[in-house]
């Protein structure tokens, strides 16, 4: 199956690194203009959008925290700027600032709900304002798409980590909720809940003597790569999987099965 993007226009948050970096790739091989949104660290944003010019892509990075109201609105004012429309969001910027319960600040839990969270709130409703000013687009059979970023963590309790897996059960029920409410204005939101993926904010977790302790958690029996979840989220995007609404897909390699209890526990 051959899935082209070509002539739509996706914003992806977080894309300087990670599994943002590898969505913003992946949409921009499949044709799609990228926004690649960037907060602290500009030079890996821009190096990524230098190469997907150089690969023949459209690309711009824009500066912007998505758990600040006027950075997002400043975020799609420089999307329209650039190329004059919205038509896919990846909500993907995300966070962790763990500690146990008893040790965990307010700062700590503020800042990862507002980031993990909020962020995707923020983002989702401007695209939906950009999405009902845009008119007669016939880029796609959708009127626009949301991909929301959220982790097995939304199913599975994850001790040490309360506020990254409560943002994550927020971002279910947030997901859910917009699909619910704005399906019939032909516009679709899914979300894409990863694993245990090779990432640098993984690397300590999934090399060496801790991946073999990892992989005891994966039924399929591999840690997944960032081109797992750039793949999905690609499909996503497309008419392909036009009649895909309100769904979690999960890439996890089966680790959202619970395999400690395939021997009835």
């Amino acid at each position: 199956m051959h899935i082209s993007l070509k002539g739509q226009v996706a914003v992806v948050t977080g894309a300087s690194s990670g599994l943002g970096e590898g969505a913003a790739r992946a949409l921009a091989a499949a044709g799609a203009a990228v926004v690649v949104n960037y907060n602290a660290h500009a030079e890996p944003a821009q190096k990524l959008v230098a190469e997907i010019q150089a690969a023949g892509g459209q690309a711009v990075a824009v500066g912007a925290d998505v758990s600040q109201e006027e950075q997002v609105a400043h975020l799609f004012a420089e999307t329209i700027k650039a190329f004059g429309f919205v038509d896919i969001l990846i909500a993907n910027s995300g966070l962790q600032k763990d500690a146990p319960m008893v040790d965990m600040t307010l700062a700590d839990w503020n800042t990862v709900i507002g980031v993990n969270l909020t962020g995707q709130f923020l983002c989702a409703r401007a695209a939906l304002r950009q999405f009902a000013k845009q008119t007669d687009r016939r880029v796609s059979r959708a009127a626009g798409k949301i991909i929301h970023m959220s982790s097995v963590h939304q199913v599975i309790p994850w001790a040490g980590h309360a506020n990254y897996a409560a943002s994550k059960g927020g971002v279910d029920m947030l997901m859910r909720t917009i699909a619910q409410e704005v399906g019939q204005q032909r516009i679709r939101v899914n979300s894409i809940a990863p694993g245990a993926i090779r990432t640098a904010i993984n690397e300590q977790a999934t090399h060496g003597a801790a991946a073999e302790k990892l992989l005891k958690l994966i039924p399929y029996g591999r840690i997944g790569d960032p081109e797992d979840v750039a793949n999905a989220v690609v499909w996503l995007a497309s008419d392909a999987s036009d009649y895909v609404h309100g769904n979690t897909l999960f890439i996890d390699g089966g680790m959202s099965l619970y395999p400690e209890f395939r021997d009835n526990g």
